[in-house]
């Protein structure tokens, strides 16, 4: 039986496992597994919203394991240690708890198509401090963690407690997406515990947005877009620093290239991804990114029978320039994978399908304070949207996730359960 063996449980690699599991793998055509470091899986563009409280991960969270018996595939919790292409198999490093006890042992898993898509890590820059210093938002766990870090933040800051210190200075290292959108939920979680007995005054949180480049969202085209979200992060006190770049992350903030010092109680960096710096140890040809060279078909330059999609693959454009890391190109990209293996479980010869980025568009999400976006980009120009209509399609392109895993019946009881959680619960989880 074919062995296909799937490492990454993100959004890409949830829906490619899925599709698999319930068309080979329940039939008996193929033998799936789901490698992941976590027995969750909760779509990211959503974790600065786990961050604030905003969003219950009790209800939002995926068990694999659970979600792997429903829907034809195995799961193994692990981390990839390395690939044993001569004998076909990935090796999973040893498991341990939080004593550094040892749980499972190192584990091989044999395969015939392997599919990489562990997504990206944060990139630093190289930059002195920012590991040590700085809060990041590339797993669940960092989500949770950085959670309970401003809740206590807040509970400390607070003027009823006497606190030295006038504000609650947090600084946001990169204006793309999850800048922007982490900027609006921190002013929306100081309105709403506000409400909740928190004696935080109007002016105790300051959040800065500090951007390398000329403007916030550097990487999106459409200029109204970045102006329109400049205007509402200005409407809410945000302070933008655009041509502002770190020199080093210190304890208590931040030194620019020219010498000014930004203080902060927290800093969150968020400049930018790279490739896990292990996928350059695994034998596969990387890029400076330590990006998985591929094929238009996803497949390595190094081995037709390895997959890579997402943030960790560098896929080429008949342009000569590389598939942007954005979440679209990541679901697109798995989809295109498991037609291919499909494709060559019933003929090794078989012609593959050729991966071409089209840009279907892209929303910023600020909040309960104000949505934009672009519909359909690569359609003369796409159309912008606002307000309650793009409110309404960046929630809907969650719901199709959630169709995309559970089946159209369980995702619209899912739908409904959370949306009934959200008029019961209070609008921020504070435990």
């Amino acid at each position: 039986m074919t062995k296909i063996v799937i490492v990454g449980g993100g959004a890409g690699g949830m829906e490619i496992v899925t599709k698999l599991g319930r068309k080979l793998g329940k039939r008996g055509k193929a033998e799936i597994t789901l490698v992941d470091r976590c027995d969750h899986h909760i779509w990211k563009p959503l974790l600065h919203e786990l961050a604030t409280g905003s969003l219950d991960e009790g209800l939002n969270a995926l068990d694999y394991r659970v979600h792997a018996a429903q829907s034809g595939y195995r799961f193994e919790q692990g981390l990839l240690r390395a690939i044993d292409r001569g004998a076909k198999q990935v090796v999973l490093a040893p498991m341990k708890d939080d004593q550094g006890k040892e749980i499972l042992p190192e584990r091989r898993i044999d395969y015939d198509y392997l599919v990489l898509g562990i997504g990206a890590v944060t990139n630093d820059f190289g930059i002195s401090g920012v590991q040590e210093h700085c809060d990041f938002l590339d797993l669940t766990e960092e989500a949770m963690l950085l959670r309970r870090k401003i809740r206590n933040r807040f509970l400390q800051y607070a003027k009823e407690h006497n606190v030295e210190t006038e504000h609650f200075q947090i600084s946001i290292v990169g204006a793309g997406a999850t800048g922007v959108e982490m900027a609006a939920e921190m002013h929306h979680a100081a309105n709403t515990l506000r409400g909740y007995g928190y004696a935080i005054q109007e002016d105790l949180l300051q959040v800065n947005l500090i951007e390398a480049s000329n403007r916030v969202l550097p990487r999106l085209d459409k200029l109204h877009i970045c102006e329109a979200v400049g205007r509402e992060l200005e409407k809410l006190g945000v302070n933008v620093m655009t041509n502002t770049r770190i020199s080093e992350v210190k304890p208590d903030g931040m030194l620019t290239s020219d010498g000014q010092f930004i203080p902060s109680d927290m800093v969150i960096w968020s400049a930018g991804v790279k490739g896990h710096p292990m996928l350059s140890t695994l034998g596969l040809e990387t890029s400076s990114s330590d990006q998985i060279l591929v094929h238009p078909s996803c497949q390595s330059v190094t081995d037709p029978a390895i997959f890579a999609f997402g943030d960790c693959a560098a896929c080429p454009q008949e342009d000569g320039s590389w598939v942007p890391p954005r979440g679209q190109t990541a679901r697109q990209m798995a989809l295109l994978v498991g037609k291919n293996i499909q494709k060559l479980m019933e003929d090794p010869g078989a012609s593959l399908g050729e991966y071409v980025y089209r840009d279907l568009g892209a929303f910023i999400n600020m909040s309960r304070f104000h949505t934009v976006g672009n519909l359909l980009s690569c359609v003369g120009g796409g159309m912008t949207v606002k307000g309650k209509l793009a409110r309404w399609v960046y929630t809907t392109l969650y719901r199709r996730h959630l169709i995309a895993l559970h089946g159209v019946w369980r995702g619209l009881l899912l739908m409904t359960l959370n949306g009934l959680q959200r008029l019961m619960r209070p609008e921020l989880k504070l435990h």
